[in-house]
C-alpha cells in the first residue's frame, strides 16, 4: 500500500514538475517577442508579474496558435504515455545512419503546414482518381514519408488509433531540428488529421526557390508571419542539400540575360559552377530516391537483419549542401553570414538582403546566434500550430498515407 501511494505521489509530482518546466521554456523562448524594430534588438525587460499572468500575455502574441484550449501539453499522457518518447527514440536512432532525416522532416513539416494548416494532408497518397499533394510540382522532391510511416507503425503497435499523423510530423521535425544543432522548443499536442488533400493549393502556396522578396513576404504574411519571423524561419536553410537545377539559372542565364546573377560573390560563383555542370542532365528525378527506412525499424531503432540502408545505385543530380563550407556548430549563424557575403545558395535566400527590414534581421542573426535560436524556436512553435484540426474535427488515421 505504501509503495503504491508513493508511486502515485511520484507520478503526480513528475507531471507537475514537467508542466512547470514547459512553462519556463515558453517564457524563456518568448521573452520580449515584441522587440521588433531594428533600433530595439536588445532584450527588453518583462515587468514583474506572477507566472500565470506572464504566460497569458505571451500567448496573445500569436493569433495563429488558434484556441489555446484546443491543444494540450502532454496530450497523450494517459492515452499513450510513451508516444513522444517513441518518436524521439526512433528519430535519434535513424539520425545516426541518415543525418539527412533532419532537413527532410523539416521541409515536410513546412509543406504540410503552409497548405491548409498542420493536418498531415501532405502525407496522403492519391487514390481512386483523387489527387495527392505529393504529386504537385513543389512537392515532387519531398522525402521522409517512409520515416513517418515507420513511426506511425510503432505507435499503432503501442497505442492503436491514438496518436495522429499530424502530431507525429511536428514532433519528429522538432527532434530533427535539435539533432541538427537547432534549438529545442516545446510543443502542445492533440492535433487531428485531415480526411483529404489539397493539391491545387500547393502550386501557389509554397514559395519557389527563385521567388522575389515581395512575393515571399506576402506569402508568409498571409499565414500570419511577420517579416522578422520570415527571416528567422528561413534560417532552416542552414541544413540539407539543394539540387543544382534549382539555382542553375543564377550561374549561367540569370533572368534571361545569359549572364550570372550579379549579386553572387565571384568566388562563390566559380565554386558553384565547378559543382554544377551546365550540361549534366542525365540523372533521374529526386522524387525516385527514397530514404529506404521501412517499418522493420523497431522502437529501439535496431533494423531487422533483412534491412538494407543503401539507396538506389542510380547517379543523383549534382547538388550543393546548404552548409557548403562544412557543418558548423552554430545552427543558423553561417546561413545568415553567407547572405552578408553574397553567398546565398538560392535566389530567394539572397533576396533577404534586398529590403532594409529583412536585411536588418539578417545582420542581427549573423552576429547573435542566441537571438536567432530564440526567435527560430518561437517561429517554429507558431508554424507547428497553423490552422490545426482538433476534436471533433478531423480524424486519427491508422495509416498516414490513407484515410481508410
Amino acid at each position: 500500500m505504501n509503495i503504491h501511494m508513493f508511486g502515485v505521489f511520484e507520478s503526480h509530482t513528475l507531471r507537475k514538475l514537467s508542466f512547470l518546466v514547459f512553462l519556463i521554456c515558453i517564457l524563456i523562448t518568448l521573452k520580449n517577442h515584441n522587440a521588433e524594430t531594428k533600433n530595439s534588438l536588445q532584450t527588453a525587460r518583462i515587468p514583474p508579474s506572477d507566472l500565470a499572468s506572464i504566460f497569458s500575455q505571451e500567448l496573445t502574441l500569436f493569433p495563429n496558435f488558434g484556441d489555446p484550449s484546443s491543444l494540450e501539453y502532454d496530450f497523450y499522457r494517459n492515452s499513450c504515455p510513451s508516444a513522444e518518447q517513441i518518436v524521439r527514440t526512433m528519430i535519434r536512432r535513424l539520425y545516426t545512419v541518415r543525418p539527412d532525416v533532419a532537413p527532410a522532416l523539416l521541409r515536410l513539416l513546412f509543406h504540410d503546414c503552409f497548405i491548409q494548416g498542420c493536418d498531415a494532408s501532405v502525407l496522403l497518397d492519391a487514390i481512386n482518381g483523387i489527387r495527392s499533394e505529393k504529386d504537385s510540382p513543389p512537392n515532387e522532391t519531398l522525402k521522409g514519408f517512409d520515416i513517418i510511416d515507420s513511426i506511425k507503425a510503432e505507435l499503432e503497435a503501442a497505442c492503436p488509433g491514438i496518436v495522429s499523423c499530424a502530431d507525429i510530423l511536428v514532433l519528429a521535425a522538432r527532434e530533427g531540428v535539435v539533432l541538427a544543432g537547432g534549438p529545442f522548443y516545446p510543443l502542445d499536442t492533440g492535433r487531428r488529421d485531415s480526411s483529404r488533400a489539397f493539391p491545387d493549393a500547393v502550386a501557389y502556396g509554397i514559395p519557389a526557390p527563385d521567388e522575389e522578396l515581395r512575393t515571399i513576404l506576402a506569402t508568409f504574411a498571409s499565414r500570419g508571419f511577420t517579416d522578422k519571423e520570415t527571416v528567422s524561419l528561413l534560417g532552416s536553410h542552414s541544413i540539407g542539400v539543394v539540387h543544382c537545377k534549382f539555382f542553375e539559372d543564377r550561374l549561367y542565364n540569370f533572368q534571361g540575360t545569359n549572364r550570372p546573377d550579379p549579386s553572387l560573390d565571384p568566388g562563390f560563383l566559380e565554386l558553384l559552377k565547378s559543382k554544377c555542370n551546365h550540361s549534366d542532365r542525365t540523372a533521374p528525378p529526386e522524387s525516385q530516391i527514397s530514404f529506404n527506412i521501412p517499418p522493420q525499424y523497431s522502437y529501439d531503432g535496431s533494423p531487422s537483419p533483412s534491412h538494407s540502408s543503401s539507396e538506389s545505385s542510380s547517379p543523383e543530380e549534382p547538388r550543393m549542401a546548404m552548409a557548403y563550407d562544412g557543418p558548423g556548430s552554430n545552427f543558423g549563424t553561417l546561413y545568415y553570414r553567407s547572405l552578408l557575403q553574397g553567398r546565398g545558395l538560392l535566389y530567394a535566400d539572397q533576396q533577404l538582403m534586398a529590403k532594409e527590414v529583412t536585411e536588418t534581421w539578417v545582420r542581427a542573426y549573423a552576429s547573435e546566434n542566441t537571438l536567432f535560436r530564440r526567435d527560430f524556436a518561437v517561429t517554429m512553435m507558431k508554424l507547428s500550430n497553423l490552422q490545426v484540426l482538433t476534436a471533433p474535427r478531423g480524424l486519427v488515421r491508422f495509416n498516414c498515407s490513407k484515410v481508410g
